[in-house]
């Protein structure tokens, strides 16, 4: 498509979208198909969606679990049908960008001078990011408008878009965690003949077995991981991601800390990385690390809950706690080369736009493997 048909394209000035309305214990989510199109501004693209993924952090904006958009949704895979003002805008008339999480951040155009985040290149991380679904309206609608400086554009062709939806979330995320295994693990002195144990707490789920893939093939073996979920479907899931042994969530906690350590020599994992948002996950973590081991918290419960880690217990054994989001630009390139050579394949279903508010609800319950990605209507 040439930016000069692209300008052609008649859009209309209501869409349909998915809203949650009444978000805490009465919510609902809604269809409707008389939501306005927006108009970009200075350096906003408007983007005719065609599939989004949904996150398990919708559940946060269901349960009013802070202050989210009424459209929620960060996974968007578009064709950029209008420009607003700057040439960044103007040059993505016509191409297939993603939507992601991260809308924008703070950079030298802005009058105040870029955060230290932005400044060392890690834009995901910025103090005042505003973030897709959450202060802007998000991509389970038909037209989205999106800041052009931060959306991603170099899609390899060949990649379907409800297989990169899940990526610009779920994947990207999973890429940021690894970096930062990755950098713990190289902080290590090494040990000649050391298997590197992994465990992914949540693995069958849309961001758990794209940690899996990414943690045991993109590695290359150097690491061994450890899939953590319920049921049978997610065992499958979780083995055919690359896991080399998978361990069900229903059995108490000493059982479950006996068969890791009973898999990784006595000691415990290197790091658990814990997807799940459930808090039993953020209890067991502690009890499945080695000592010098890391945490890495990635799913996301009530912002009340505290990590169940005592401050002894962490000077005692050494252990290190991060928080992670999102992933950067480079390591979305990164993702998307590693997807387009079949090294990261995520398992998705696509269902209409219709069954949002059920897959929101499946999301709620946790009974979903995978990733589902909406297909949004034309």
């Amino acid at each position: 498509m040439s930016p000069d048909s692209t300008r052609e394209i008649p859009i209309p000035t209501v869409q349909t979208a998915a809203l949650i309305q009444n978000p805490g214990p009465s919510a609902t989510v809604v269809v409707r198909e008389d939501v306005p199109v927006a108009t970009p501004g200075q350096d906003e693209i408007l983007v005719k969606l065609e599939y989004s993924g949904v996150c398990g952090s919708e559940i946060r904006a269901l349960n009013g679990w802070g202050a989210y958009n009424s459209i929620v949704g960060h996974e968007g895979v578009g064709t950029v049908v209008r420009a607003g003002g700057g040439n960044t805008a103007s040059a993505l008339l016509g191409r297939r960008v993603g939507v992601k999480w991260l809308y924008s951040a703070c950079d030298d155009n802005r009058e105040t001078p870029p955060c230290s985040a932005c400044r060392r290149g890690f834009a995901n991380n910025c103090a005042r990011q505003v973030n897709t679904g959450r202060h802007v309206p998000g991509t389970l609608q038909q037209y989205a408008v999106a800041d052009a400086r931060f959306v991603t554009t170099d899609i390899p062709p060949a990649l379907p878009g409800e297989v990169v939806a899940p990526l610009l979330c779920a994947g990207l995320t999973m890429m940021g965690a690894l970096a930062k295994v990755d950098a713990h693990v190289a902080s290590l002195p090494p040990i000649e003949d050391e298997d590197i144990w992994v465990v992914v707490s949540g693995a069958g789920g849309g961001l758990g077995h794209l940690g899996v893939q990414l943690a045991s093939v993109d590695r290359a073996g150097r690491y061994k991981v450890i899939a953590i979920d319920r049921g049978e479907a997610k065992r499958t899931l979780s083995m055919a991601s690359g896991a080399h042994y998978f361990v069900d969530y229903d059995q108490d906690d000493d059982a479950m800390e006996q068969q890791i350590k009973h898999f990784t020599g006595g000691e415990g994992a290197h790091a658990v990385l814990v997807v799940s948002g459930a808090p039993a996950a953020f209890r067991t973590a502690p009890r499945l690390v080695r000592n010098m081991g890391v945490l890495a918290t990635v799913g996301l419960p009530a912002s009340d809950f505290l990590l169940p880690v005592s401050a002894t217990l962490c000077s005692a054994r050494s252990l290190t706690v991060t928080g992670v989001a999102v992933g950067t630009e480079k390591q979305m390139a990164q993702l998307l080369a590693m997807a387009a050579a079949g090294k990261v394949t995520p398992s998705v279903e696509v269902r209409p736009l219709a069954d949002v508010a059920d897959v929101i609800e499946q999301l709620r319950k946790g009974s979903i493997t995978g990733r589902i990605v909406v297909k949004i209507p034309e």
